[in-house]
C-alpha cells in the first residue's frame, strides 16, 4: 500500500465486509409474503435476495483490494473477514440468536459470497507481478 489514502480505502474496505456480512444475514429469512402481505397464503416462498448480493458485493471487495497491493494477504482480507463475519454472526447473532436459518439459504449465501470471492482471488493472485 502507497499512502495514507490507500490504507483508509482499505479499512473502509474491511468495515463494509461486515456491514454486508450483517445486512446479509437480517435478510436471509426474508419471503415474499414479507414484501407483499396482501398478496395471499400462496406467496410464502422464500426471497433469498442476499444471495445475490453476496454474490455481486464479495468478488467487488476482493478487487478492490487487491488493486491497493499485490499481496495475499490484502487481497485476500475482505474474503476473509466476510467469512468471519458471517458464520460468528450467523452462530452467535445479537442475544445469542442464529441468525442462520435452518434450510438451503444458509448454505447458499455462503456459497454465493465465498466461491466467487476466490475465484476472483485467484485471478488476483494468478496474474504476473507488475514493476513500479
Amino acid at each position: 500500500m502507497r499512502g495514507l489514502g490507500d490504507r483508509l480505502f482499505f479499512v473502509v474496505l474491511l468495515v463494509d465486509a461486515v456491514l454486508l456480512a450483517v445486512a446479509e444475514l437480517a435478510f436471509l429469512p426474508l419471503r415474499v409474503r414479507d414484501l407483499a402481505p396482501g398478496v395471499g397464503v400462496d406467496a410464502n416462498w422464500p426471497l433469498p435476495i442476499s444471495v445475490l448480493v453476496a454474490g455481486l458485493t464479495v468478488p467487488l471487495l476482493v478487487s478492490s483490494a487487491a488493486r491497493l497491493s499485490s499481496r495475499m494477504s490484502v487481497a485476500g482480507a475482505p474474503l476473509l473477514l466476510w467469512l468471519v463475519a458471517v458464520i460468528g454472526f450467523g452462530i452467535a447473532g445479537p442475544g445469542g440468536d442464529l441468525m442462520l436459518t435452518n434450510d438451503w439459504r444458509s448454505l447458499a449465501l455462503l456459497a454465493a459470497g465465498a466461491l466467487p470471492g476466490a475465484v476472483m482471488l485467484g485471478g488476483v493472485l494468478g496474474q504476473p507481478p507488475t514493476r513500479a
